[in-house]
């Protein structure tokens, strides 16, 4: 009996220190898992911190490469308005040296084809007679009229009326060939010949046209149709065939002109000359565009 007794204090005891140490073991372990949760919060917030710091300056290094690729905006603008300046300077000159061409004392016809081609636009005087029943028309064409084009330019259509250029073959007596001019413009109810008789001479004459040279076809103009006498550009060497003259075309002058017959200067020498509004454009796009990159990286700044 004794000895259970001594069984039961021993557990009584027993349980005693169980409870005794596990109060004192889970402070100590509260107290661990604190001190761990305090050292992640503040690796947390070294993380957090040094997050945010890469990330200002990932943005201020994309700020900063996008601030010099708006720049070449501007910078690029203004060398297109300063080209466009320099073009419109050679287009000017080429214009009055053409213009010069035209206007200069003529020179006797070369018939060197090599010598030709560094003559077109030159004035030059023939003699001879025109061999009307082998006329080529170049149509459609409107009358040479450079104030009215000059009024006109950029429209999609024209006043002017339509007609076509009469192309005839002319034998240089004094040269023993025979050549292609373009005598001139007539409107659509004079392209059939006995409807200008009076225009048609058959004596010799003396005659001051341009040197011109081959045309290549430009985009959606039509095919020449040689069979129909439709011709829509100056193709020497297929009008030299038709009518077997050499591949020399001269456009008659104004005062060539014959009564009764095709209006001669039908030469055009204003070249398109559109420079100034392009640029009035590139300059204006450079001064609004480095007025928004001001506001937006210099002005920024000083605020």
């Amino acid at each position: 009996m004794s000895g259970f007794k001594f069984m039961l204090t021993l557990g009584s005891y027993s349980r005693r220190i169980i409870r005794i140490n596990a109060r004192i073991v889970i402070p100590k372990r509260n107290l661990f898992e604190k001190s761990r949760q305090s050292l992640f919060k503040c690796e947390n917030v070294k993380l957090v911190r040094q997050s945010s710091s890469t990330a200002a300056q990932a943005e201020k290094g994309e700020d900063s490469l996008l601030k010099w690729l708006l720049l070449l905006i501007p910078v690029t603008t203004f060398g297109l308005g300063t080209w466009q300046v320099k073009r419109r300077q050679w287009k000017l000159k080429l214009i009055q040296e053409l213009q010069n061409l035209t206007t200069a004392d003529p020179i006797p016809l070369p018939t060197d084809p090599v010598e030709l081609k560094d003559l077109e636009y030159r004035r030059v005087k023939v003699h001879g007679r025109f061999d009307h029943s082998q006329e080529l028309y170049i149509l459609p064409r409107s009358p040479v009229d450079p104030e009215r084009e000059a009024r006109e330019a950029g429209r999609l259509s024209s006043s002017a009326e339509s007609g076509a250029n009469v192309i005839t073959p002319f034998y240089c007596t004094d040269l023993g060939i025979t050549i292609l001019v373009n005598r001139g413009y007539v409107p659509k109810n004079k392209i059939r010949p006995e409807t200008r008789i009076k225009g048609q001479v058959t004596e010799d004459v003396d005659l001051v046209g341009i040197v011109r040279l081959t045309e290549q076809r430009k985009p959606f103009v039509p095919q020449n149709n040689v069979e129909a006498n439709r011709w829509h550009y100056r193709d020497l060497e297929a009008m030299a065939k038709t009518t077997g003259a050499e591949e020399i075309f001269i456009d008659a002058v104004i005062e060539s002109t014959i009564p009764g017959g095709p209006i001669g200067g039908q030469t055009r020498v204003t070249l398109r000359n559109e420079h100034m509004q392009y640029v009035i454009t590139w300059y204006g796009l450079c001064t609004a565009t480095s007025y928004m990159w001001y506001a937006k990286f210099i002005k920024r700044i000083g605020v």
